[in-house]
């Protein structure tokens, strides 16, 4: 008779890990239809009520998980925190832009490009190597990206994606700039980027004299989003990443892309053009061969 042996610790954490960072991705991919349920406030003051809520809710986070002050935390990461914070509002601010000017599809498709460019980021500023199957992947994504706004000829829409490429662009400076400060933990530097949020966007929205108060709903849902969208998908993302491989992490991470414009589809009937859809497989291809060439190898250890 064939016992079975009872599933190991690291089993479990395994499944959890693949549990907690698709949980991540699902609440990450609301963001698409949380900016279209929003009727008249703008990139700036969703923005800033989000930053508001974003910071409460990770402060307290913070003081909890790890018994101390982010700003202890950020203190002894230093500039590279600044910098991660910094790029984060750069990406957020894009990110918003993009979806309220061309379709959630392409948005988010274009977003997926920030690993590539973190690639390149970390091999220009910090030496680290790349892979020659990670620079095929690029080429190919490149590729794929061509296609998806070959057909933006409206400056409105055309706009839209090279928001959605520099969003991409802000998050692969996060990125690099974490393991540049040589730390793996993303939190303080999150809840900087939300103070740095509320500064920025309220001396933008006091001099272009947008106002302060926004209605219930567009108030309610960018303060929702930034405890539940970004917030909770953090935590969630934090707690499986620990166990999961990066080649794992990239694959699981195609699920908020891939959720994104099903949310808005099937809510709202929002559909993406053929060149976005072809473009965007071309896309998705080239991430997933490069985590699934990488898969076999251990992720590249923080310096």
């Amino acid at each position: 008779m064939t016992s079975i042996s009872p599933p190991t610790p690291h089993a479990d954490a395994h499944k959890y890990g693949v549990l907690f960072v698709f949980a991540a991705g699902v609440l990450w991919s609301t963001v698409g239809l949380g900016i279209r349920l929003i009727e008249d406030a703008v990139v700036w003051q969703i923005l800033l009520y989000r930053s508001i809520s974003m910071s409460l809710f990770l402060y307290l986070l913070i003081r909890l998980r790890s018994g101390e002050s982010p700003f202890v935390q950020i203190r002894r990461t230093g500039f590279p925190a600044v910098i991660a914070a910094l790029s984060l509002v750069a990406a957020y601010s894009g990110g918003i832009y993009a979806i309220q000017n061309t379709s959630v599809a392409n948005a988010m498709l274009l977003f997926a490009t920030a690993p590539f460019m973190a690639a390149v980021i970390g091999w220009i500023v910090l030496r680290e190597p790349v892979r020659a199957a990670t620079w095929g992947a690029i080429a190919v994504a490149i590729g794929g990206i061509a296609i998806m706004v070959a057909d933006k000829s409206g400056a409105v829409a055309l706009n839209g994606s090279l928001a959605a490429l520099g969003s991409a662009l802000g998050f692969a400076v996060f990125t690099v700039a974490l393991r540049w400060g040589r730390t793996g933990e993303m939190l303080p530097s999150v809840f900087l980027s939300g103070l740095f949020g509320i500064a920025i966007t309220l001396t933008i929205c006091l001099g272009l004299g947008f106002p302060l108060v926004l209605s219930p709903n567009d108030g309610g849902i960018a303060m929702g989003m930034g405890v539940f969208q970004v917030g909770a998908g953090l935590i969630l993302y934090t707690l499986g990443s620990r166990s999961l491989p990066a080649a794992e992490l990239a694959l699981l991470s195609l699920a908020e892309v891939l959720l994104g414009p099903l949310w808005v589809w099937l809510f709202l009937g929002e559909t993406a053009t053929a060149n976005t859809l072809i473009g965007g497989a071309v896309l998705l291809l080239a991430i997933a061969g490069n985590a699934l060439s990488g898969k076999r190898r251990k992720p590249p250890p923080i310096h």
